[in-house]
């Protein structure tokens, strides 16, 4: 019997075969197959029968290539290529009916006007399922695919992705409810006092507007973002509406939810307003002595060059610089994903591993938590985790797919539904509905 009326959320974290380095080299997979849609269709719908709030695509702008400074260990041990996250949710939102469909897209790589127009484009197609998960990028990698040399400083970074989301949100209000009339008799078609320019000015952009696409049906799609550092986590308290956030232990999650509802109030938003969502990772069995011989199978099947190569490519270093059987040395400057940096940092210290250990652990847990156990013991750790006021749900990163998908919906969702603690039904349409946020009404 679950404690309080709470319950969870649950999102499918996609990625090739698996986010789990040795993932593609495990049994239960379909290696042959990333390159075809039916592929996401069918992991799609396994998400969508397990009642998930969504399914997520994150996105990299470049094949991995700080390591070495050359993709050589990226293309050998795993899957580096990425699909267009926005065309993936578009093809899907075809070929599913309730479950919410969240892209990346970079503030640091793209322009408003084209951004705001995709997800709105998509929310309508959806029927209001559509989320943008918003983020700066990280490395030099993605930067030189843009005319770019370096990667914008964090602080840049931020201010631009600050404006980017203010024009997008502008753009998103510029038409109101009502706008289409299509008055066949009258031969009036829209109103035109309903819709805007924007005509913003700013440090980084001038968009006249107004967007092109009438007002989505969920007002704006779903705002989610994915920042844990000092600014990011101002930036996802000023905008956000979902955060995914990779959070190892349960104490730093804790006060990770707390900091983040507690900077609420200063941006005039409820505690309670943004769903938090941490990632992590499921290996399931029949027992815990299964469960970890499937760990330690996985482990076995990582190469230490693709997890460092991983590692490499989201902190911006080029780590072959350094001895592989010595210990992380301090690194002066921190230029990718710091939140993920310092995680990584502070593990290598703890438990004292090389760097090859280093990479091995990263490339099997992207330095998001793993849960080795049978689905009981999984659902009294997200139940736990719920209750402590740690998260309001969990981005499940399965190691292999659509196996350990399949095994989650299969065996774990029954055993979180028995408990009262997850859905057994979709009761809403859209994504806002899901997560029982408000529908926005246009800012004038």
């Amino acid at each position: 019997m679950k404690k309080s009326d709470k319950t969870l959320h649950l999102g499918a974290f996609l990625y090739a075969v698996g986010h789990h380095a040795g993932g593609w080299r495990y049994p239960d997979n379909e290696i042959s197959s990333l390159l075809d849609l039916e592929y996401y269709k069918k992991v799609a719908g396994i998400a969508e029968k397990g009642k998930f709030d969504l399914i997520f695509f994150a996105d990299r702008l470049a094949i991995p290539d700080r390591f070495g400074n050359n993709f050589n260990n990226s293309i050998r041990y795993f899957a580096s290529f990425r699909l267009d996250p926005v065309a993936l949710i578009t093809a899907l939102s075809a070929v599913t009916s309730r479950i919410g469909l969240v892209a990346t897209a970079s503030t640091s790589y793209n322009e408003p006007f084209a951004v705001a127009r995709a997800y709105a484009t998509i929310d309508h197609l959806s029927k209001g399922r559509a989320a943008w998960n918003v983020v700066t990028s990280t490395n030099d990698g993605e930067a030189r695919n843009f005319g770019r040399d370096a990667h914008f400083d964090h602080a840049t970074r931020y201010e631009r992705a600050q404006e980017f989301i203010e024009v997008v949100t502008k753009l998103w209000d510029s038409w109101e409810d009502g706008a289409l009339v299509i008055n066949r008799e009258e031969g009036v078609y829209g109103n035109p006092e309903k819709v805007r320019y924007v005509n913003h000015k700013g440090e980084f952009f001038q968009v006249k507007g107004p967007l092109n696409v009438p007002r989505a049906p969920q007002g704006r799609p779903v705002l989610v973002q994915a920042g844990s550092s000092e600014r990011g986590r101002d930036f996802a308290a000023r905008w956000a509406e979902v955060i995914f956030t990779a959070q190892p232990a349960l104490e730093g999650a804790r006060e990770f939810y707390k900091d983040i509802n507690g900077r609420l109030a200063k941006f005039n938003r409820e505690p309670g307003s943004v769903k938090i969502m941490p990632g992590v990772m499921p290996i399931i069995g029949e027992t815990e002595a299964e469960a970890k011989r499937k760990e330690e199978l996985l482990r076995e099947l990582v190469h230490p060059l693709a997890g460092l190569s991983l590692l490499s490519d989201s902190m911006n270093q080029d780590l072959s610089q350094f001895d592989l059987d010595k210990p992380l040395p301090e690194l002066d400057t921190m230029r990718g994903n710091q939140s993920r940096q310092k995680i990584v940092a502070q593990l290598a210290k703890e438990e004292g591993l090389t760097l090859a250990q280093l990479g091995k652990r990263f490339g099997a847990s992207r330095s998001h938590r793993v849960l080795v156990g049978t689905p009981a013991q999984i659902a009294d750790n997200f139940e736990e985790w719920l209750e402590k006021e740690a998260c309001d749900g969990f981005n499940i990163m399965c190691p292999y797919l659509p196996g350990g998908l399949n095994e989650f919906v299969e065996l774990v969702v029954p055993e979180l539904q028995r408990r009262g603690i997850f859905r057994k039904e979709y009761t809403g349409v859209t994504l806002r509905d899901h997560f029982g946020l408000e529908r926005p009404d246009p800012v004038v």
